[in-house]
């Protein structure tokens, strides 16, 4: 799937970079056909490696002069509404007429990304025809009240603004005792690997495998059509490389006789419907219940001779049962030479989300206290007037 990606915000620059990188290491992956990071601090833009300079764009100089929006996200909005034909001169750069859909990343809980990805899909889904989806992060519950705040208000504007909501959920990722540093470099290594695997799906270039149940763009798109929020699984074993068995081997479905006598088909089988259970199962981008799910894909990717068709028809018929779902497609993705098997899972219109509810819940409460502080400063200085009125009575 090619995909013109904004990285908006810091957290949404670093991810943009990773998927730069990601595609320039993964043999066969072409999915950014255009990368451009926007930004209201000058210091996040030059800190960014892989995106090329003139698709560095800083908003917002003549309000912050460079400096950031300081966590503040109906500022980092208000930024994006002044400054989005700077951004859209950017993508008139790209060729749109190459890509799929547009992606746009943003960490939630900062301020310029959760407060300008929605002003700029709403602008885009004005303009295009193309799909706009977002890939929203939200902070870890120790990050602090603000950005919980944050995360809960562009939650609810961003599922709104685009086709469909991927979430990655920083809580359930970090691990105790890293560096904050440390930690998120390898939650952003963690994002770029699940969704690079989704959207690589179906990228053939000349002389590659052909995959016998071709999962393609138009595959991703229908299951993330009718909106809502998406979450993504994923799961990889080691397996001996084996290279293709040229012409005979396609004829043969992808394995010479001599690999047969090698690969069980039992084996390859069970390989693949464990993979889709331990994905499905495992940690997901954003934990979920799997049942209510309403649309879900299945990628299966490695070696063409460890791709099994009955394993991808049995792991499709296991997420129907799980999720409840009719609408449940899977696929493989043949990588010659790949010392894996992998499967993603994509769950598009989950419901049952413990995480977002907690989200809502604490936002609720900090706007309250919000609230409280207001009435109780506001109460003082009433009070405060009240002393001094009294006091300057006395003296007459």
């Amino acid at each position: 799937m090619k995909l013109a990606i904004v990285g908006f915000g810091q957290a949404g620059g670093k991810i943009l970079d990773k998927f730069l990188e990601y595609d320039q290491r993964t043999s066969g992956s072409d999915v950014v056909r255009a990368g451009i990071a926007v930004n209201t601090a000058k210091a996040d833009l030059m800190g960014l490696e892989e995106i090329p300079n003139e698709n560095r764009v800083l908003i917002g100089q003549s309000r912050v002069k460079g400096h950031g929006v300081g966590a503040d996200n109906e500022l980092g909005a208000e930024v994006a509404e002044e400054d989005v034909d700077e951004i859209q001169n950017s993508i008139d750069q790209v060729p749109v007429h190459e890509v799929d859909a547009f992606l746009i990343i943003a960490g939630l809980g900062g301020g310029t990304g959760s407060g300008g990805a929605p002003v700029l899909a709403k602008h885009l889904k004005r303009i295009y025809t193309e799909p706009v989806y977002g890939l929203g992060v939200l902070p870890g519950s120790d990050e602090g009240g603000i950005y919980t705040l944050n995360a809960a208000r562009s939650f609810q504007t961003f599922v709104h603004e685009v086709d469909n909501l991927l979430v990655f959920d920083n809580d359930a990722w970090r691990q105790t005792g890293e560096s904050v540093q440390t930690g998120y470099d390898e939650i952003n290594s963690k994002i770029v690997k699940r969704f690079g695997a989704l959207f690589g799906a179906g990228e053939v270039t000349s002389g590659d495998e052909v995959a016998e149940s071709v999962v393609d763009s138009s595959e991703i798109i229908n299951t993330l059509s009718g909106g809502g929020v998406s979450t993504v699984g994923y799961a990889r074993d080691a397996v001996d490389p084996v290279e293709s068995g040229g012409f005979l081997s396609k004829l043969t479905g992808g394995r010479s006789d001599s690999l047969d006598n090698k690969l069980d088909s039992a084996q390859t089988t069970n390989r693949i419907t464990s993979l889709v259970r331990k994905a499905a199962l495992g940690r997901l981008t954003l934990p979920c219940e799997l049942e209510g799910t309403e649309r879900a894909l299945l990628v299966i990717a490695g070696p063409p001779a460890y791709l099994n068709r009955k394993g991808i028809e049995r792991g499709r018929k296991w997420l129907e049962e799980q999720t409840g779902s009719m609408e449940v497609r899977g696929g493989d993705y043949p990588l010659s030479g790949s010392g894996h098997v992998a499967g993603a899972v994509l769950l598009s219109g989950v419901t049952n989300i413990p995480r977002i509810k907690e989200l809502q819940q604490v936002a609720v409460e900090a706007q309250d206290n919000i609230e409280e502080i207001r009435e109780e400063s506001g109460q003082k200085f009433d009070d405060l007037v009240s002393d001094d009125e009294d006091e300057i009575e006395s003296l007459f």
